[in-house]
C-alpha cells in the first residue's frame, strides 16, 4: 500500500489501470470532486464532464490539473453533446470501466416554486438533466462502444425517492426515476458483466446542496437520527471507489444507502431527550 501525494489518504490501488468518466464535479465541496480525488488516489486515469453552464460557474480547470484528466463539456439532455463526449472518451481513453453520474438540477427549487404549483415546463428539465441524463450517457456509452464488459456505473441518489422531504420538491420525483432507470438498465447490462447501481447519499454540505431551501434542517435532523451520523464527501468518495473496483463485481441494480443507518432508524435517544426537554418548556411557559 502507498501513500499518494497529494490525496491525503491511504492509496489500496483498487483502480488501478481503470479508466472511466465523472459527471458533474463543480467545485472542491462536490461529490464527484472529491470522487475524482480518490479514483485518482486509487490508480484511475478518467476524463471529467460538465455542462458548460456549470464550467464557467465552476473551478472545474483546478481539477483537471490536479488530476490530469481533460474536461470535456457537455449537456447532458443533449443527444448529439453526449454522443460525442463518448467518442471524444474512446479516442482518448479506449473503453471505460466505470462511470459517474453525478448529476441533479431543479429549475423549480431555485425559483421556488412550491411542489403543488411547479412550472411544467421546468419540471421536464428537472427529469430530463437529473434522471433521464442516465439513460442517456447508458445508451451513448452503450452504442460507440465506449462502455467495458465488466464495468460499474455508479449514480448518485437521495432518500427523497422513497421518502417526501417537502424542500426537495420534484427533485423527489426525480430521484425515484433515476433509480429506477438504473435498474431498468442494470438488467440490461448485467449479461456483460456491468453493474449499475445507485447511492443514496445523506445530506451533504456541497454548493448544491446548501442551495435547497431548509437544507440546513434536512443536514441537522439527519445527523441526530443516524446513529453513525452524516457521511462526508470524502467518505462517500471512498464509498464509491469500492463500487467502481473488482471487489463488488456482483452488486448491481441496488440503490445503496450510505447514511450512517438513517434509513432505518426511527429515532435517537438525543432527539426523544430534545423533543421532551422543548415540550416541558413549553407546558412551563403556560
Amino acid at each position: 500500500m502507498t501513500q499518494q501525494e497529494g490525496y491525503g489518504q491511504q492509496s489500496y490501488g483498487l483502480l488501478k489501470g481503470k479508466k472511466g468518466i465523472i459527471f458533474g464535479a463543480l467545485d472542491d465541496r462536490s461529490i464527484a470532486w472529491r470522487i475524482a480525488l480518490a479514483c485518482k488516489r486509487e490508480g484511475a486515469d478518467f476524463v471529467l464532464s460538465n455542462a458548460p453552464i456549470a464550467l464557467r460557474l465552476g473551478t472545474l480547470d483546478a481539477l483537471s490539473e490536479e488530476t490530469n484528466a481533460p474536461v470535456f463539456p457537455c449537456d447532458v439532455s443533449s443527444d448529439p453533446d453526449v454522443e460525442e463526449l463518448m467518442k471524444k472518451t474512446a479516442a482518448h481513453l479506449g473503453g471505460v470501466d466505470f462511470i459517474l453520474h453525478a448529476i441533479g438540477m431543479s429549475p423549480n427549487i431555485r425559483k421556488k416554486k412550491e411542489y403543488n404549483d411547479i412550472n411544467y415546463n421546468w419540471y421536464q428539465q428537472t427529469l430530463n438533466i437529473s434522471a433521464v441524463s442516465l439513460h442517456r450517457v447508458l445508451h451513448f456509452a452503450e452504442k460507440t462502444g465506449v462502455l467495458n464488459d465488466g464495468a460499474s456505473v455508479v449514480a448518485l441518489s437521495y432518500i427523497g425517492a422513497q421518502r417526501i422531504f417537502s424542500k426537495y420538491s420534484d427533485m423527489n420525483d426525480a430521484k425515484a426515476l433515476l433509480e429506477s432507470i438504473a435498474r431498468n438498465y442494470g438488467s440490461r447490462l448485467a449479461g456483460r458483466g456491468i453493474r449499475v447501481n445507485t447511492v443514496s447519499q445523506a445530506p451533504t454540505k456541497t454548493s448544491a446542496g446548501t442551495g435547497i431551501k431548509g437544507f440546513d434542517g434536512m443536514y441537522t435532523f439527519a445527523e441526530m437520527i443516524a446513529p453513525l451520523g452524516n457521511p462526508s464527501a470524502d467518505e462517500c468518495a471512498d464509498y464509491c471507489v469500492t463500487l467502481f473496483s473488482d471487489l463488488t463485481r456482483k452488486v448491481t441494480m441496488q440503490n445503496l444507502y450510505h447514511d450512517g443507518g438513517f434509513v432505518t432508524s426511527g429515532i435517537s435517544e438525543e432527539m426523544i431527550d430534545d423533543l421532551a426537554k422543548l415540550y416541558s418548556d413549553r407546558d412551563s411557559e403556560s
